[in-house]
């Protein structure tokens, strides 16, 4: 037998035995069932199957680690499992199918949306990812998909009515299962307003409510889910981020909403038994999924490393979650630097207790073509670094690091923007540069999205109130700033910055200074105060592209952050960020 364990078998046995008979042979008042075996033919099993943060990873990495041909085998295995013990299965994504990946990119995620065909997902939460392409990107993406696309809180604002279907009912083995999608409300903010300016954005927490009420009114389902693209964020400390699945199930009536299959935050959500605490998750280990009023939340990570297996039964009107699984893709054993172990001879290794899962050979010849397409333009060298530049989103998103500000100074540096500073989000920094050449691919995983260069002027005074905003965003959020050519002491208690110097000069208040950034920030992206700023009509990609071509050489201590330069101060201590603010009840 696998981990995956029948509790009470023993019990049970023990109870048939005994409760034929008692001392004076008088009438057994019948038992209720406490389990699946007890309960019999009145308990219905069923297994739902998820994934999201797919971000282009139709094929396996370098590595051959997950990719959607593994994924297939993977996923028509387990359904296999299931059917043959009487339960059936249902597939959910929890989002952020586009952006991450060249071959993706440039194709507009069809392999990815193929790749799901194939698999056969039955519904998807909408990322806000989904919206780094104009609406008819989307459009197509819709007719593309053979399953729906699920928003409830996303409204088109010419018409007022909802842009994607709130829900689906689906029927897992005779119970009917409503999933309502919802997607973050920081969408908003973190999506580009060129593309979203006509839709509407409303708090889940609310929007849930009212799809949950309709659902009831009309007898719709038995069971109801959600498939969200919100986040997870243990105990509700969401810091800069809009409230995530954590506060969307405290906001329900218990007993409303029996699961959240979740995205977003791209974290393994693997809870330490009976506690608000994440468990210290390692690739490989067994994972308890949250849950908070009554409600299961899950999420699997990002990328298709692993798929999540919750097996459900469902016996005297409740629902009990019998096992729950992170199931790993062909993973590797990693170095210290988070990449996959290699041995003197470039070898691999599968986490302990691992197996290797084999490629659906249709899966392979369906999406072999959008691999090859793109090869020849992204596979040349531009360049060269002695080093590591940093961008893993655990370290990128809560320290200074020598990538973002490499990406912050190719920006001001370039020839038509020339600025004193730069500032550079860390959500913007999707990937790390490995040591040796460098390729235009490399800059495209670093930086997929497409936003514009732009710079902007302020005096020194109204510098001060703007960093206040941006410098103060927390250590963990896709917000926290990357601050190049700028020294300043920031008081996350205060939320107040003192800027020493810009450019090597000492800060004048009175003095006007010119700083570069995205027009994505600029308009208001991920939280920052909407400004003026002048767009130079050049993305980021090319940008950082010239830039590496024209230095040829990257070396790494040009860029590593200079300690004492960017100081963080919480609660008398010097951290490396503002921390997120405890969660308020």
């Amino acid at each position: 037998m696998n981990k995956r364990l029948i509790k009470g078998l023993v019990a049970t046995a023990v109870l048939v035995a005994l409760s034929g008979c008692n001392e004076d042979d008088t009438k057994v008042i019948p038992k209720v069932a406490t389990t699946c075996v007890e309960a019999g033919a009145a308990c219905t099993t069923f297994t739902v199957l998820h994934t999201n943060d797919n971000h282009g990873r139709f094929w396996q990495s370098e590595d051959g680690e997950y990719g959607m041909a593994a994924r297939k085998t993977l996923i028509d295995q387990i359904r296999a499992e299931v059917e043959s013990n009487g339960g059936e299965t249902i597939l959910l994504s929890g989002g952020d199918i586009n952006t991450g990946v060249p071959e993706s990119d440039l194709q507009n995620a069809v392999p990815d949306f193929m790749g799901m065909n194939l698999i056969e997902y039955d519904a998807m939460a909408v990322g806000n990812h989904e919206f780094d392409n104009p609406l008819y990107i989307v459009e197509m993406q819709r007719k593309l998909a053979d399953f729906p696309m699920l928003a409830a809180n996303i409204y088109d604002k010419a018409t007022g009515e909802r842009y994607f279907d709130a829900y689906k009912v689906f029927t897992v083995n005779g119970l009917r299962i409503a999933v309502i999608g919802l997607t973050t409300e920081d969408t908003e903010k973190i999506g580009n307003k060129e593309y979203i300016g006509g839709l509407e954005f409303t708090d889940p927490k609310e929007e849930i409510k009212k799809v949950i009420k309709e659902i009831k009114d009309a007898d719709a389902a038995d069971l109801i889910f959600a498939t969200t693209h919100m986040g997870h964020y243990a105990d509700a400390a969401n810091g800069s981020n809009a409230p995530g699945d954590v506060a969307l199930a405290r906001a329900v009536t218990a007993g409303d909403l029996q699961a959240v299959i979740g995205g977003h935050s791209q974290d393994p959500v693997c809870m330490e038994p009976d506690t608000n605490n994440y468990a210290d998750f390692n690739r490989g280990d067994e994972c308890t999924p949250d849950q908070q009023n009554g409600t299961y939340i899950m999420q699997a990570h990002e990328w298709g490393k692993y798929v999540g297996r919750a097996d459900f039964e469902y016996f005297n009107g409740e629902l009990h979650l019998a096992s729950y699984d992170l199931i790993p893709v062909n993973l590797m054993v990693l170095n210290k630097y988070g990449s996959p172990d290699k041995d003197e001879n470039g070898k691999t290794t599968l986490i302990p207790g691992s197996t290797a899962i084999d490629e659906n050979s249709n899966v392979l010849d369906a999406l072999r073509p959008y691999k090859e397409a793109g090869q020849k333009l992204l596979d040349v060298v531009i360049g060269s670094t002695d080093g590591q530049l940093v961008g893993l989103k655990a370290t990128v998103r809560s320290e200074q690091t020598n990538l973002g500000h490499l990406l912050a100074r190719a920006q001001s540096a370039y020839k038509l923007v020339n600025a004193d500073f730069g500032i550079m989000n860390s959500g913007g920094v999707r990937n790390s540069i490995s040591a040796g050449e460098i390729t235009y691919r490399d800059v495209l995983l670093v930086q997929p999205f497409g936003n514009m260069v732009a710079y902007a002027t302020m005096t020194g005074t109204d510098l001060t109130e703007y960093l206040n905003q941006v410098a103060t965003k927390t250590a963990g959020a896709g917000a926290y700033a990357q601050l190049d050519g700028i020294k300043l002491s920031v008081d996350c208690d205060a939320q107040k910055v003192t800027i020493n110097e810009i450019a090597g000069e000492t800060f004048d208040a009175a003095k006007e200074y010119k700083f570069s950034l995205s027009t994505y920030l600029a308009a208001g992206g991920d939280g920052y105060p909407a400004i003026e700023a002048t767009s130079i009509e050049i993305a980021d990609a090319l940008v950082l592209r010239d830039f590496i071509e024209s230095n040829v050489a990257i070396l790494v201590d040009d860029f590593n952050p200079v300690a004492g330069d960017i100081v963080y101060l919480a609660g008398g201590e010097s951290l490396k960020g503002c921390p997120a603010a405890p969660a308020v009840e």
